[in-house]
């Protein structure tokens, strides 16, 4: 039964599935799971790459083990005279952040989101200190520990 994913046939849509279970996939293998010969199955990943399908490969870093025992996620708001001119700024000095996993731009009571990992609650503190509250365009921040974090693999769906 032929499912819509959009302008993926079939076995595209399989290869990204197999991808983003194991990024590390060889064409080999991805050729014998999806029955087609390398070269095809190579030519169609390229595809896939050059659309933007498949935006890139990432290694997915256990922060825990990198010394960044605490996650938290800081909810910011912007300060409403400033935030037009403010937002393109906040995000790319916050990005840069070596603390920052992921930014969230939101629309909603909050601007933003920061998915932080530090080394503990001090860590946190300074970074929230120093790096957001101390901003002069920050009205506010809320804070919220992390206890535990599973990232899903994929954001493509073809259910």
């Amino acid at each position: 039964m032929l499912q819509d994913h959009g302008d993926l046939d079939e076995v595209d849509a399989e290869l990204v599935r197999l991808l983003v279970e194991d990024a590390r996939t060889s064409n080999r293998q991805l050729a014998r799971a999806v029955g087609l010969a390398e070269s095809t199955v190579h030519a169609r990943v390229r595809r896939l790459e050059e659309r933007g399908v498949v935006a890139g490969y990432e290694a997915v870093v256990r922060q825990e083990r990198v010394g960044h025992g605490l996650q938290a996620l800081v909810h910011v708001t912007l300060r409403p005279g400033a935030r037009q001119t403010s937002i393109t700024a906040f995000s790319e000095r916050v990005r840069g952040l070596p603390q920052v996993s992921q930014l969230f731009f939101l629309g909603g009571v909050d601007d933003f989101i920061v998915h932080v990992a530090v080394a503990d609650s001090s860590g946190l503190r300074r970074f929230v200190v120093e790096h957001l509250s101390g901003d002069q365009t920050v009205a506010s921040t809320r804070t919220s520990i992390v206890f535990d974090y599973r990232r899903n693999v994929s954001t493509a769906s073809f259910d």
